[in-house]
């Protein structure tokens, strides 16, 4: 092999490293144990509550749909910015204690080495695991934003009608299969009645007419707003429940019941809600998809030593 040629291979050989594209096991030379340590971090929050995998799901989905997967959705408001995570759409994400708490113990075993990214993704790959869920290779590499605002947060929201949550998708690049696959993540979620009080007041929605009974009564207690689980059969377990629940007529949120009404994701529903392993080889792939939307790799941004602020 002559001298140019040599050259030029070595050139394309480094060429992913030197660019900082997303690969599997990106920490196995400067931190091996890194996604071990988010594993057993993450599993000792399962144990502890089962509910942390739809926590995580949300805050993976609505960091990486606003500025795309770069742990904007972590940092805290200071004086002169309110950021992305007191807009309206995210006052009720939950799990910025566990990634706190991974990031504490990487810093102390590779500092300044593992992405704030990186964490959510990973954590919420070992969460649907531990909850019944697929398993799957998350790549990694991503970099920590620099911008996090409020202003920036434009999230469908549950009453959205489906042809304007594709449009979401499809602005960032996932198709309509993609969309539907992605929300049976709310087979482990859960809401608040506060946000479905129309819903089950309203005749007019269709709802399952003893389950409009149950929570107009459970939700009925005046000063409280209790938590409801969008999947009412298996609520902690991972699985496709959530689509033969909503072709049943018991979807908790309006966006969530008009995917098994509309006729353009109906389709979709039903293929889901008959076999469950194909929405869980769906999913996994939707994650992975979900988890490279306008990714910041190489020296873009930085690695956050605090996932609540900027190093600057």
């Amino acid at each position: 092999m002559n001298t140019t040629i040599l050259l030029i291979f070595i050139f394309f050989a480094i060429l992913p490293f030197a660019f900082g594209d997303l690969r599997v096991g990106f920490y196995s030379s400067s931190c091996p144990s890194a996604e071990l340590i988010v594993h057993r971090v993450v599993e000792r929050s399962f144990n502890q509550d089962r509910s942390i995998t739809g926590a995580l799901l949300r805050m993976h989905f609505h960091d990486c749909f606003v500025r795309g997967c770069d742990a904007s959705i972590l940092i805290d408001s200071q004086k002169g910015n309110q950021s992305e995570k007191v807009a309206g759409a995210n006052r009720t994400v939950r799990g910025y204690n566990l990634i706190d708490e991974i990031k504490r113990i990487l810093e102390n075993v590779c500092p300044l080495t593992v992405s704030c990214a990186d964490i959510i993704a990973l954590a919420t790959r070992d969460s649907v695991v531990l909850a019944g869920g697929p398993s799957y290779n998350v790549p990694t590499g991503r970099r920590d934003g620099l911008v996090s605002t409020m202003d920036d947060v434009r999230l469908p929201g549950p009453e959205s009608s489906v042809a304007d949550v594709l449009q979401v998708f499809k602005s960032k690049g996932m198709t309509m299969e993609e969309m539907v696959t992605l929300f049976g993540a709310h087979t482990v979620g859960f809401t608040h009645c506060s946000f479905i009080k129309n819903r089950i007041n309203n005749q007019s929605f269709s709802m399952d007419n003893d389950l409009r009974k149950r929570l107009v009564e459970f939700c009925g207690v005046e000063g409280k707003d209790p938590a409801v689980f969008l999947d009412q059969n298996t609520s902690f377990v991972f699985d496709n429940q959530f689509y033969n629940q909503i072709l049943l007529g018991r979807g908790m949120l309006s966006i969530d019941q008009n995917l098994a009404l509309d006729s353009i994701s109906k389709g979709v529903v039903t293929t889901f809600a008959r076999n469950g392993e194909s929405f869980q080889e769906r999913f996994a792939d939707a994650m992975i998809k979900l988890g490279k939307i306008d990714v910041l790799v190489g020296s873009q941004g930085e690695i956050r030593k605090n996932c609540r602020v900027f190093n600057f």
